[in-house]
């Protein structure tokens, strides 16, 4: 029998996710952060699953958004256009590697040992507190397309990105904020981000879904049906998100995220420490 109230859980769950995986204030914290206050019934297997996979509902979202821009085989693209889609998935797969080749040396290890509290509100201060300081900083971006960036920008952009394997540091914030350090302009920052995600968040759903059937595990029809619903409204909410973010970025800066990860981590570590 569907319990009602956990498929509830989970559409929350899933606006948690579609809001927090694409700014910069990290969906991984959130959604530790949201299981410790409101726990799913499911086998602790299924989660360690759970929190990866329905994240692949928001990279659907910029699939969708950006297909045409990502799409090398459009026949209404020129010859020109078509190389230029193909080097941006260049730079793409090059941005990626080096946080696909940790992530399968580590992740056992990163799961043990830094999945608490504790790492979470550390990371959410600390690039809160970076955010602030590079948007105060005067600088002027040299980068404003993403056909601008060269791949030893792209490579160094990937190596940024390693950063979000803690948790609580967010991937796109991490991206983000290394792409400003090297001159991109906060739009094709936030682009560059996105697009960073397909691969990175397929190869992670594949490699979590892997080590759990490989143990042996499987779903319960309550279960499936959690991750269905996780995963239709993280994509569903990632759409308004993304649409919105990029409308923002272009008049704003980011410090208000660093504010509110600042903020968001002193709660967590008071709330923890006096609960």
């Amino acid at each position: 029998m569907i319990d009602i109230v956990e498929l509830l859980k989970a559409v929350f769950y899933g606006i948690v996710e579609g809001i927090t995986e694409w700014l910069p204030v990290s969906s991984t914290g959130h959604l530790i952060l949201l299981e410790e206050l409101m726990p799913l019934d499911v086998s602790e297997e299924f989660w360690s699953m759970f929190e990866v996979v329905i994240q692949l509902g928001a990279i659907l979202a910029v699939i969708v958004l950006y297909f045409h821009r990502l799409n090398p085989f459009s026949p209404t693209k020129s010859v020109k256009e078509k190389q230029g889609t193909w080097d941006l998935w260049g730079k793409v797969i090059v941005a990626v590697l080096p946080a696909g080749v940790l992530g399968l040396l580590l992740d056992n290890w990163l799961d043990e040992h830094l999945y608490n509290y504790v790492t979470v509100a550390v990371t959410l201060i600390l690039y809160g507190v970076a955010f602030l300081l590079v948007e105060r900083s005067p600088r002027r971006p040299v980068i404003r397309t993403t056909g601008q960036i060269t791949w030893s920008t792209a490579l160094i952009i990937g190596l940024f990105q390693c950063l979000a394997m803690i948790p609580g540091t967010s991937r796109s914030g991490a991206t983000i904020l290394g792409a400003m350090l090297l001159g991109l302009s906060r739009p094709v920052a936030a682009e560059f981000s996105f697009f960073l995600a397909i691969p990175t968040m397929l190869a992670a759903s594949l490699l979590k879904i892997v080590k759990f059937l490989a143990g042996g595990n499987s779903m319960t029809a309550n279960e499936g049906m959690i991750l269905v619903v996780g995963f239709v409204v993280a994509c569903l909410v990632s759409l308004a998100v993304i649409r919105s973010l990029m409308r923002y970025v272009q008049k704003h800066s980011f410090a208000v995220f660093g504010l509110y990860r600042i903020v968001l981590g002193a709660v967590v570590l008071l709330y923890f420490l006096l609960r």
